[in-house]
């Protein structure tokens, strides 16, 4: 069995290589895509220089592929275009199977970021290709802990409860669906253990010792200071907008299907948290 992973040089496809590893996948049997594959050399797999703009070189990478890990691109506003060369590529050089890490509940939610992760998946499903669908809820990591502590947090979500966990835990999950059968067609809403963004600056507060407020604006003016630190407007007015979402319940995906493909319980917060302050 071959399978390619997509995005492998990123947080999110490095984990996804170290877990099938784990789970006993050869990595004879691995090929990891990416544009700096000098990051993934260290793990033993096949590697190839590939990015989603080049559709011949990634239909070539995807020859003789049983499975394909495809994570999701990360230039806002360019996803759609390079996603549908991935899946062009997927179908020339069919594939056994496509797992894509997409959105929460892609299909109703009215956040900006699912648009593209809705699109993405109708492509997906109308080129015939077997199919799993990852909805990944939001990551821990995306909340910088050290820059908390120094500055506080700061968003939009208002008291929403926001389904966070670790890139490790959805790395694994997507890991497990790769080695294992009977996921064709399925759609998994992946979400962690719920917390607010009060909740998360208390808890970075108790196991640091130091004082971590969190600051609700509304999401323009979020958009303002995410701008004001040097985020491009475009992807600052996402983020403010998945904050938005957030606030009225968004994010709060249940830890159900996550914690069935891992086989044990979510990874907690405070362990998450521990390990950004070590």
């Amino acid at each position: 069995m071959t399978i390619v992973v997509t995005g492998a040089t990123g947080h999110l496809g490095r984990l996804a290589i170290e877990s099938l590893l784990a789970k006993g996948v050869p990595a004879s049997e691995i090929v990891g895509l990416g544009r700096s594959v000098e990051k993934i050399a260290d793990l033993g797999i096949a590697t190839k220089k590939v990015d989603y703009d080049d559709v011949d070189a990634l239909t070539e990478a995807f020859a003789g592929a049983d499975k394909v890990l495809f994570i999701s691109g990360s230039e806002v506003g360019k996803r759609i275009p390079q996603h549908t060369n991935v899946v062009t590529a997927a179908s020339k050089a069919g594939v056994g199977q496509i797992v894509y890490t997409s959105a929460p509940r892609a299909d109703t939610s009215d956040m900006l970021l699912a648009g593209e992760h809705l699109a993405t998946e109708r492509m997906i499903a109308e080129s015939g290709l077997p199919y799993v669908f990852l909805r990944n809820s939001w990551y821990i990591e995306n909340y910088n802990v050290q820059q908390a502590l120094e500055h506080g947090l700061f968003g939009a979500a208002g008291d929403g409860k926001i389904a966070g966990a670790t890139r490790a835990d959805y790395a694994e999950a997507a890991a497990s669906v790769l080695v294992g059968e009977g996921h064709d067609g399925k759609v998994y809403e992946l979400g962690g253990e719920p917390f607010t963004l009060a909740e998360l600056a208390a808890e970075i507060s108790r196991q640091s010792g130091k004082p971590v407020t969190y600051t609700d604006l509304t999401p323009e003016k979020y958009v303002e200071l995410l701008v004001g630190v040097g985020l491009p407007a475009p992807f600052a007015e996402v983020l403010a907008d998945s904050d938005r979402a957030a606030a009225a319940g968004a994010l709060d995906v249940p830890r159900t299907d996550l914690e069935a493909l891992l086989g044990r319980p979510v990874t907690p917060l405070a362990t998450a948290i521990k390990s950004a302050l070590a």
